[in-house]
């Protein structure tokens, strides 16, 4: 009885209570959620995907979780094999719609865009994703797709420590600064 108090206490208490005060003294950003604020009010979070479906802004990787689309409460993959006929449909359905809304895209449509990731709330997507809905994005704001195009290198987020993952872009970011908000 006196081992499970003590580990009780230890592990209940003590443990979260000093990985908190760690936490919140040298990472307060990551450790409150990256939440991002644009003119005192929550824009979204660097961590956590949003839903954009309309042509003036970037669009993320599909998202599968239950519910709606970035649902942070039922993250989750589809788990379909690559071999699955669902999951080979839901890619030519989203590749279909990707061509749908930008016609005159003659180029090979990343895998990212018709694939969702592990958690269904990944908010980046490779630079390829971005640079690839650069002329749809250009022309339903009226911008240059050499503007537009800038804007991605911009936000374009380097490999950790040089070389550990992949380069990648914070969708909601890059949204966010298309509508002149950071």
């Amino acid at each position: 009885m006196s081992l499970f108090l003590l580990l009780s206490i230890l592990l209940g208490g003590l443990y979260p209570a000093i990985v908190t005060l760690l936490a919140q003294t040298f990472f307060p950003g990551p450790a409150n959620g990256s939440i991002i604020k644009v003119d005192g009010k929550i824009a979204g979070s660097r961590l956590i995907g949003q839903n954009f479906s309309d042509p003036k802004y970037f669009w993320g990787r599909p998202s599968y979780t239950a519910g709606f689309p970035y649902n942070a409460s039922s993250s989750g993959a589809s788990n379909l094999n690559p071999a699955n006929p669902a999951l080979i449909e839901a890619v030519r359905k989203r590749a279909a719609f990707l061509r749908e809304h930008d016609p005159g895209n003659a180029l090979p449509i990343p895998v990212d865009l018709v694939t969702g990731s592990a958690s269904g709330l990944d908010p980046h997507i490779s630079p390829a994703a971005a640079l690839y809905q650069v002329p749809r994005v250009a022309r339903a704001r009226g911008k240059s797709e050499g503007e537009v195009s800038e804007l991605v290198k911009r936000f374009t987020e380097p490999r950790f420590l040089g070389v550990l993952g992949e380069e990648r872009v914070n969708v909601l970011l890059l949204n966010l600064a298309l509508d002149g908000k950071i």
